[in-house]
């Protein structure tokens, strides 16, 4: 399996002044609230640390890293446990990413190739979905650019005098259906002359690349349609574009309940119910996949580092996948809180978005041939 290059920061180059005793009381104090999600005390890391160290020595440790802004006390007399700030340390600079084993990997991989052969595209995604749901215990979600779907074949088809049904199949084998209000005298071989005209030219590109061929072909459109077919043949492509430009990214989330497990504090609750309107809304999505564009293999982002999460202080793992070529075309990932199991969960989302990238690009290959 390909070795993990996570982002390193600024904190973990060394911008820190942190001492080996320092660095090693950190990492305890993190590892062991990944562990139990409660706040360590002196006395417990008095225990954990290799070297004998009082209990005092350990209390002015921690007073410098929280100093640093590493680490808080929750309430008075309590523990500590990490910050964001802290646990985005620790992930750049401890965080040791394993491999997945067999066992795991013939899951994820019986499970999304069940689910992606020869059955739609969106069967593929949502058991991509369910299953990092199903195996982090947060919630799986996926992301899929609708601008980025290649187009195999459109079709009006008449539903009344002034409405159509554009049905629009992607090379990947989807079929999505759009209604259309259809400019006044359309007969039902101007319908037919629209859609060949415009299968003639849009076969392999994306709905962006269509509409510019469409638009440097005007003259032809011109020559070759009368004026109504012309104006079937802009709304045709506009009802779709339009909708890539209001929805530009289509999200998938599945294990929702996942997160509830365990939360009793009403500010908790709360902050989910923030992250659950959120997603709904589909707000910020589209800058999701933006920043999963931008990295090679998994990225993660801690609280309020993405502001999806602002409010709802939770974590995402989420690596890019392609299809059929070497451009993005969506990302999976897990949505948990920022209390994740990192280690486990980087590997598992990196192998299913590579095996959701084999997939993808065999089975354009195969629709090619």
């Amino acid at each position: 399996m390909t070795e993990f290059r996570l982002p390193v920061s600024d904190l973990a180059s060394g911008a820190l002044p942190l001492d080996e005793r320092s660095r090693e009381i950190f990492r305890l104090i993190v590892e062991s609230y990944l562990d139990i999600g409660e706040p360590v005390g002196s006395r417990m890391l008095s225990r954990l640390l290799t070297n004998a160290l009082s209990p005092a020595s350990i209390r002015n440790v921690m007073s410098d890293l929280e100093a640093l802004g590493l680490i808080y006390a929750p309430h008075v007399s309590a523990g500590r446990m990490p910050t964001e700030l802290g646990l985005r340390f620790f992930v750049d600079a401890f965080l040791e990413v394993g491999d997945l084993g067999s066992s795991e990997r013939e899951e994820i991989e019986e499970k999304v190739r069940v689910s992606g052969d020869g059955r739609p595209f969106e069967s593929l995604l949502t058991e991509a979905s369910q299953l990092l749901s199903g195996l982090s215990r947060g919630a799986g979600i996926v992301l899929t650019s609708k601008a980025d779907l290649r187009l195999k074949h459109i079709e009006f088809i008449r539903l009344e005098p002034t409405r159509a049904l554009a049905v629009l199949v992607g090379a990947n084998g989807e079929v999505e259906n759009r209604i259309l209000d259809l400019p006044a005298g359309v007969t039902a071989s101007q319908l037919v002359e629209a859609g060949n005209f415009l299968n003639a030219h849009i076969v392999g590109r994306t709905l962006g690349e269509a509409s510019e061929e469409i638009a440097r072909l005007k003259d032809n459109t011109s020559s070759a349609l009368d004026l109504l077919s012309r104006q079937l043949v802009e709304k045709g492509l506009a009802v779709w574009s339009g909708a890539s430009a209001d929805q530009p990214a289509r999200l998938i989330v599945r294990g929702r309940a996942n997160l509830l497990e365990n939360v009793t504090a009403s500010e908790d609750i709360e902050r989910l119910r923030l992250l659950f309107d959120d997603l709904e809304t589909k707000s910020g999505i589209i800058e999701l996949l933006g920043l999963a564009e931008k990295g090679n293999g998994v990225r993660i982002f801690i609280g309020s580092e993405n502001k999806l999460f602002s409010l709802s202080g939770s974590s995402l793992v989420v690596a890019p996948y392609q299809g059929g070529g070497e451009s993005v075309i969506g990302a999976v990932g897990v949505i948990g809180p920022t209390r994740l199991n990192y280690k486990r969960i980087v590997p598992m989302v990196d192998y299913t978005a590579r095996i959701v990238s084999r997939l993808l690009t065999s089975g354009a290959a195969a629709r090619e041939a």
